[in-house]
C-alpha cells in the first residue's frame, strides 16, 4: 500500500514522501516562487569560461557518463597531482627564505632541514624559543623593522628543527608560539622590550649570529654563548667621541643651508651642549620628550645670542644665525625612527608602525617646544630672524658634497656603526647628495622629487651592501639618509610660528612632513625594488603581498 504525496511535494516514484535531509533548510516566504531545481546531472560547480574542468575521480573506461562523485568540486581546486612540494633554494640569503616562509600558511611550508641531534628527543623547545625572543629582543630594540625581526626570529626556529613557529612582533612586545602537531598543545612564550637603545655594531652581530645559526655552524649552547658575549660587549665608541660627533654633525649641515666657518662652530658647540643637556637628563630619569626638548634649546640659544650680538663679520662677511638653528636640528631629527616606522606601514605591520610614528610624533613635538621657547623669547627681544638668509644651498658643489659626506659619518658614529662600515656608507652618504643636487638645481625637478629618487638610492645600495656582507642594511642606510632630513624646512616653520605667520607656518612644516616621508618611502621602495631583481629564494614562491585592502 503507497502513501499518496503530499501536495506540492509530489514524492519519488513509489509514492513515499522525501526525507528531511532532502529538504532545504530555507523556506520562502508566502508569495516567493521557490527556487529553480538542480540540474539532474553534472556537478553545481561551473568552471570560469575557457576552462576545462578535471575529470572527476572514477570516471573511466569501466564508470558510466554522468555519473558523478563528490570529489569533482574538489579537482577544480587541487591538482590530480597534488600540491607540489616546496624546495628552499640554499644559496639565497636566510632573510629572503624567511620572509617568503613568513607569508606562506603553516601547512605549506617547507619542513626543516634534517639535523643530525645528539639527542634523541629532539631540540629542547623551550630553550630554542628562549633564544629566539632574545634575538629578536636585541633587534627590536635595535631598531629593525617588524617583518626583518619576525623573518630573524622564525629562522632562528626553523634551524634548530622547529617547523611550526608563528612569531609575533609588536612595538614593545615580542612573542612565539610553538605547536609540534595539529593533535599536540602549542607553546608560548613572550618577551617585553623594556629599553631600547642605538648599537648598530650589536646589530651587525646579532645579524652575523643568525646567519651562522641558519647556516647550521653553530649548536644551541654556542649560540647562547655567543649572545651573552654581545650583549656584554661595550659600545664601540667613547661617549666623548659621540658628543664630538653630534658637534660636526650639526656644523656640516650648517654648511649644507649656506653657512661658513664661523657659522659651522656656532652650530657644533650648541649641538655639543645639548648632547650633554639630554645626557644629563636621560641620567636624572626623564623621559625622552624631556631630554629632546632639552637638546634642542642651545642649538636655538647660539642662533639667537649670535643675532644678537651682530650678523656683520670683521671681513665684510654676513653671519646667518639661522644656518646655526638648522644645523643643529639635523643632529635632533629621528630619521631613523621614522624610516622604520614608515617601513613597517608599508610592509603591513600597522600596530607597529602607528606606535613608531607615534613615537617619532612626540619627538618632534619636543624639539618644536624647545625651539619655540628660545625663538619666542628671541622674537621678544627683537631678534631679526629672517628665513631667507639660510635659502642659498648650492654656492659651491664641491663643499656642499664634503659637508654631506662629513654629516654621513658623524651620523654613523652617533648611531655606533662598526668601523669597517664607516667609508662605506659615507660614500653612500656622498652618492645621495649628488643624486639629490643634480635632480633638485641641475634638472629643476621638485625638492620632494628629488629627494625620494635620493633616497631611493640609498636603499637599493644599501641592500646591495647588505646582501654582499650577508648583514642589515640599516648601518648602510640610516646614516646615508641625514643629508636628506628636512632640518631646514622644519626651522622655518617654527620660526614662521613665532613670528604670528602661521600660513608660512603650516606650508614649511607640511613640506617637512613631505620630505620626511619621501626619504622613509624612497628608501624602501629601492630596497623593494632590488628584492625583485634577485632570484626567488624558495622555488617559484616569491614572498606574498598581503591582500587586506582594495581601495573599498
Amino acid at each position: 500500500m503507497t502513501t499518496p504525496a503530499s501536495p506540492g511535494n509530489p514524492g519519488n516514484e513509489d509514492g513515499k514522501p522525501d526525507s528531511d535531509e532532502a529538504h532545504s533548510a530555507f523556506t520562502p516566504p508566502l508569495g516567493v516562487p521557490l527556487p529553480p531545481a538542480p540540474e539532474p546531472e553534472g556537478s553545481a560547480f561551473s568552471p570560469p569560461s575557457g576552462t576545462t574542468p578535471p575529470p572527476a575521480s572514477g570516471t573511466g573506461p569501466g564508470t558510466p557518463s554522468g555519473s558523478t562523485t563528490g570529489s569533482h568540486a574538489f579537482a577544480a581546486f587541487t591538482p590530480p597531482e597534488g600540491i607540489p612540494m616546496v624546495r628552499l633554494a640554499s644559496d639565497a640569503p636566510w632573510q629572503d627564505r624567511m620572509r617568503a616562509m613568513l607569508k606562506m600558511p603553516v601547512a605549506e611550508r617547507p619542513a626543516p632541514e634534517a639535523l643530525a641531534k645528539a639527542e634523541a628527543e629532539g631540540p629542547a623547545v623551550p630553550r630554542v624559543l628562549d633564544l629566539t625572543l632574545r634575538i629578536g629582543e636585541l633587534l627590536l630594540a635595535g631598531g629593525e623593522g617588524a617583518e626583518d625581526v619576525e623573518a630573524a626570529m622564525f629562522a632562528v626556529g626553523h634551524a634548530y628543527g622547529l617547523d611550526r613557529v608563528e612569531p609575533t612582533v609588536t612595538f614593545t612586545l615580542l612573542s612565539v608560539t610553538h605547536q609540534p602537531s595539529l593533535v599536540d598543545d602549542p607553546v608560548t612564550v613572550s618577551r617585553t622590550v623594556r629599553r631600547r637603545g642605538t648599537d648598530y655594531t650589536r646589530l651587525a652581530a646579532v645579524v652575523r649570529l643568525i646567519d651562522d645559526i641558519s647556516a647550521h655552524e653553530v649548536t644551541l649552547e654556542e649560540a647562547y654563548r655567543t649572545l651573552a658575549e654581545i650583549r656584554r660587549n661595550r659600545h664601540p665608541y667613547p661617549g666623548w667621541l659621540l658628543t664630538a660627533a653630534a658637534g660636526i654633525l650639526a656644523g656640516a649641515a650648517s654648511q649644507l643651508v649656506g653657512g661658513g666657518p664661523t657659522v659651522f662652530a656656532a652650530a657644533a658647540i650648541g649641538a655639543m651642549l645639548g648632547d650633554r643637556l639630554a645626557w644629563l637628563c636621560a641620567g636624572r630619569g626623564l623621559p625622552e620628550f624631556y631630554q629632546f626638548v632639552s637638546a634642542a634649546m642651545p642649538a636655538a640659544l647660539m642662533g639667537v645670542l649670535l643675532n644678537l650680538g651682530g650678523t656683520n663679520l670683521p671681513g665684510g662677511g654676513h653671519l646667518q644665525a639661522s644656518a646655526v638653528i638648522t644645523g643643529g636640528l639635523y643632529a635632533l631629527i629621528p630619521g631613523r625612527a621614522l624610516v622604520a616606522g614608515v617601513q613597517d606601514g608599508l610592509t603591513g605591520f600597522y600596530i607597529t608602525a602607528s606606535a613608531r610614528l607615534l613615537e617619532v610624533m612626540y619627538l618632534i613635538v619636543g624639539i618644536v617646544f624647545g625651539v619655540t621657547i628660545v625663538l619666542y623669547v628671541g622674537v621678544k627681544l627683537h631678534v631679526r630672524l629672517n628665513p631667507e638668509e639660510a635659502l642659498r644651498t648650492y654656492d659651491n658643489p664641491i663643499v656642499q658634497l664634503v659637508a654631506a659626506m662629513v654629516l654621513t659619518l658623524a651620523f654613523a658614529v652617533m648611531l655606533q656603526c662598526e668601523r669597517a662600515v664607516l667609508p662605506v656608507v659615507t660614500l653612500n652618504g656622498g652618492i645621495a647628495w649628488v643624486v639629490y643636487g643634480t635632480l633638485s638645481h641641475q634638472a629643476r625637478l621638485s625638492p620632494i622629487a628629488a629627494t625620494a629618487v635620493a633616497a631611493g638610492m640609498v636603499g637599493v645600495f644599501g641592500q646591495l651592501l647588505a646582501r654582499y656582507e650577508h648583514a642589515s642594511a640599516l648601518p648602510y642606510v640610516t646614516a646615508a639618509i641625514g643629508p636628506l632630513l628636512p632640518g631646514s624646512a622644519t626651522y622655518f616653520g617654527l620660526l614662521a610660528f613665532t613670528q604670528g605667520r602661521q600660513d608660512l607656518g603650516v606650508a614649511s612644516l607640511a613640506k617637512a612632513v613631505a620630505l620626511a616621508l619621501a626619504i622613509a618611502i624612497g628608501v624602501n621602495l629601492g630596497g623593494e625594488l632590488l628584492r625583485m631583481m634577485v632570484k626567488v629564494p624558495i622555488g617559484g614562491q616569491a614572498r606574498r603581498a598581503a591582500k587586506r585592502t582594495r581601495g573599498f
